[in-house]
Formats: C-alpha cells, sequence, structure tokens
C-alpha cells in the first residue's frame, strides 16, 4: 500500500494548475445515461472515483472513450471522456459496484427516469456518518416512483414514466439535488424543487442538462423549477474548476508561508473559505489567472468557523481548516454541522503535535508554535489532506499511510505540490 512521505518546513511558491472538480464530474458522467446520445465532458480530473464510476456506468451500457493528450499537455491537465449510452442493458446497481462509492447510488434517478424501473444496491454507512438516501428517494416518490426497501435494494417503479411534482426538502442536501433534477428533466409536466442546494457543483450539472435539452430554471438558488421534455440529446461541457482543492492548496500555503497563485478559478467558488483565510491573515487577490494566495512569515490568526451549506464555510474544507488553525495564535473553535462523525482527523494531527478537544459538535483548537512530524493514518479523503497540510509545516518527516484516500479527490496532489517546492514523495508498497 502505498505512503508519502513529507519533509517539512518548506515555503511554498509557484503555480498550481486547479483540476476539475470531483463533486461535479461524477454526476455529470452519471447524466451520460439519460441519453442515447454521446456526452463529452472535458477537464475531468484523473482520480480513482471518476476510475470506478466508469465501471459502473459501462455495467449499466454506457461506452467510453478517452482522449489522448495534447501536445504540452502533463499528467495535471484534465482528461476529456465522452460516454455513450445507447441502451440501457442492466438496470441493476450492485452491491459490489456501489459500495466502492456513494455518489454511484445517484445512477438510481437516470435509469428511473429512462427505463421505468430500476434496482440499486444501498450504500451503505461512510468514514464520516450514516448519510442516509432517504430524501434521495423521497424526491423520487414525490415524481410518482413507487419504492420498497428489499434485501438490501431500493426497488423503484415507474412503469408509465415519472410525473411533475413539488419536492420540498427538509434540509438542503446536494445528492438529493442531483437526483431529483435528473429525476424531472425527464418527467411529464413541471417539477418544483424547493430548498434545493445552490453549490456550484448543482449548478453546473443543471448547465449540462440544459445544453442536453433540458429545461430549468433557478438553478443556483433555493427554488429549482424543472419542465419535463420527452428526451435529452448529446453535449459537450466543460467540468468546472475544484473549489475544494483551490481551498486545500490555499491553506497549505497559509500554512507553510510562500505565494502561490492558483490557476483558472475564481473566488465566487469558495468566498466564505478565503474570507476565513484573509481574518487568518492571508492575502488574497484575484489575478487574470486565478487566485493568489501570500503569506510573508506573519503569526496566523485564531478564526472560528462552523461549516453550510453553500455559500458556506464547506464541510469538505473543515478538516484542511482545523490543521492551519493547529498553529495560529490563539484558540479556534471550529463547529461541524454538515456530518456527524467528520472529526477523525484528530487524533492523527495530535500525533503531530496539535492540541484540539472535542465538546459535541465543536473542535477547540489551541494553536502550538511548532509541530513535529511522525507517522499517521489518513481515515478518509479531506481527513488526508489535512494531514499533507500540517506535514508541510512539521518539523522532520510526516509518513501518511492509506493514501488511497488521496487519489479518490486530488489529482496529481504531490507533482502539483513538489513543482512549488514542498518536500513530497510517494513510496509505493
Amino acid at each position: 500500500m502505498d505512503k508519502i512521505r513529507i519533509t517539512g518546513g518548506q515555503r511554498l511558491n509557484g503555480s498550481i494548475p486547479i483540476s476539475g472538480a470531483k463533486n461535479a464530474a461524477l454526476p455529470l458522467m452519471i447524466a451520460s445515461l439519460l441519453t442515447d446520445e454521446t456526452l463529452t465532458l472535458v477537464n475531468v480530473p484523473r482520480l480513482s472515483d471518476v476510475t470506478a464510476l466508469s465501471r459502473i456506468l459501462s455495467n449499466h451500457g454506457a461506452d467510453r472513450t478517452v482522449a489522448g493528450k495534447r501536445i504540452g499537455q502533463s499528467a495535471e491537465s484534465g482528461q476529456t471522456i465522452s460516454l455513450t449510452a445507447r441502451q440501457i442493458v442492466d438496470t441493476c446497481a450492485p452491491y459490489e459496484l456501489v459500495s466502492t462509492m456513494r455518489a454511484s447510488f445517484w445512477v438510481i434517478a437516470p435509469i428511473l427516469a429512462r427505463m421505468g424501473e430500476a434496482r440499486i444496491s444501498l450504500p451503505g454507512g461512510c468514514a464520516i456518518g450514516t448519510r442516509p438516501v432517504d430524501l434521495l428517494l423521497m424526491a423520487l416518490e414525490r415524481l410518482g416512483a413507487e419504492i420498497r426497501i428489499e434485501n438490501g435494494y431500493a426497488l423503484a417503479r415507474a412503469p408509465k414514466g415519472l410525473k411533475g411534482g413539488e419536492i420540498v426538502f427538509p434540509k438542503v442536501t446536494v445528492g438529493g439535488t442531483h437526483t431529483a433534477l435528473m429525476g424531472a428533466v425527464l418527467a411529464q409536466g413541471t417539477t418544483v424543487i424547493e430548498n434545493a442546494a445552490c453549490e456550484p457543483e448543482v449548478t453546473d450539472l443543471a448547465a449540462c442538462l440544459t445544453k442536453m435539452g433540458a429545461r430549468i430554471e433557478g438553478a443556483g438558488t433555493p427554488r429549482i423549477v424543472v419542465t419535463g421534455v420527452a428526451r435529452l440529446g448529446g453535449a459537450h461541457h466543460t467540468v468546472l474548476p475544484d473549489r475544494i482543492e483551490a481551498g486545500t492548496y490555499a491553506m497549505a500555503v497559509a500554512m507553510t508561508g510562500g505565494d502561490v497563485v492558483l490557476e483558472g478559478v475564481t473566488p465566487d467558488l469558495l468566498q466564505a473559505a478565503l474570507d476565513a483565510l484573509i481574518r487568518a491573515g492571508v492575502d488574497i487577490t484575484a489575478t487574470n489567472e486565478g487566485i493568489r494566495v501570500r503569506r510573508n512569515g506573519a503569526a496566523i490568526a485564531a478564526v472560528d468557523i462552523e461549516t453550510q451549506p453553500f455559500p458556506g464555510f464547506p464541510t469538505d474544507l473543515q478538516a484542511q481548516f482545523m490543521a492551519l488553525m493547529t498553529m495560529a495564535k490563539g484558540t479556534s473553535r471550529i463547529r461541524e454541522t454538515i456530518f456527524e462523525n467528520r472529526f477523525m482527523h484528530v487524533q492523527e494531527l495530535a500525533r503531530l503535535g496539535a492540541r484540539i478537544r472535542l465538546d459535541g459538535d465543536v473542535a477547540i483548537v489551541e494553536g502550538v508554535p511548532k509541530l513535529t512530524g511522525a507517522p499517521v493514518m489518513a481515515t478518509d479523503l479531506r481527513a488526508s489532506v489535512s494531514l499533507v497540510i500540517a506535514g508541510l509545516a512539521a518539523e522532520g518527516d510526516t509518513m501518511i499511510n492509506r493514501v488511497y484516500h488521496l487519489d479518490r479527490g486530488f489529482e496529481a496532489l504531490e507533482a502539483k505540490l513538489s513543482r512549488c517546492g514542498a518536500l513530497v514523495e510517494r513510496i509505493s508498497g
């Protein structure tokens, strides 16, 4: 199993190209099941989750082609993937496939919308809480689907097709909004989605579906109106930049000091996180190339945050910000309101010398003058990259185990950090 060794203490200087967003690419790939024509996606990141979802879509009958690299492209450049599902050859997604990645459960919506039935394995729990699919199933029921749970599978039927309806989410859910959109675009009549997620990745899916012929109004607001159409066609769409990757590298620069341009990303995608960094004493500037992040060595100020749905502070940057706060001057409070059990990185940060105590959904972080390298274990995707951030600033070597978590969400992480002066090495084993 691969490991990553980091020798801390190096300032980061240079530029980092930001990849396409994983959290946008996955639902966009699933949307290919809504049409028998070709959906071409540009700037898809090279990640293990993308590879796993490609296998799942292939199981349902989607053919995939990947364009070759253009002259001058590096491994850090996103790929172009074309998906064509001329026929859905299997309406069942078995446990052995769905269990590898929770987002694959979202195939239930396009398969049901197109075929009138779907049998999808329930994904079960995960390292950061149960994340149930009840709201996703509720959305499909509001569109007229009959759903029952049997032997660990969700069995959905709509033999006469889905029908427009009103979907009111009791809480904001990105997965639920993705599911509602993909179900509603082929439903008969009009669907109103209330308390919809406003995340940029939802807006990106709506933009792609619109290119495919869907009629969607209000994406990016809490109220989305979808007028169903008889069929969708193919499209050509570029995946938006990954705001979580951008925020992660911004926090790495804040942690180590230095001057880095995050190429291809705009502040509006992660303004709440940038505002928190500014309060911590980091210089953030929008440029023609992207976002410039600078810290000249002045102390990091302690900042309190609370995770919220977009446009609030993202839960997917909570662990990274906590790593930054471990060396802040003073004490910060970090409240996690989105997912349960999303503080498992605390014990591993403590191995590096961090002082953190938990009080329910709040982590109280007392800044320390220095961190010291140690062997640590990644527990999930965002927790693992928080250990990378801490290791970049720690004295000595930090060895991060279970880095397959990183491969799920960060494209060419070692290469991007190394080009800015970090001492990062992957050790195969």
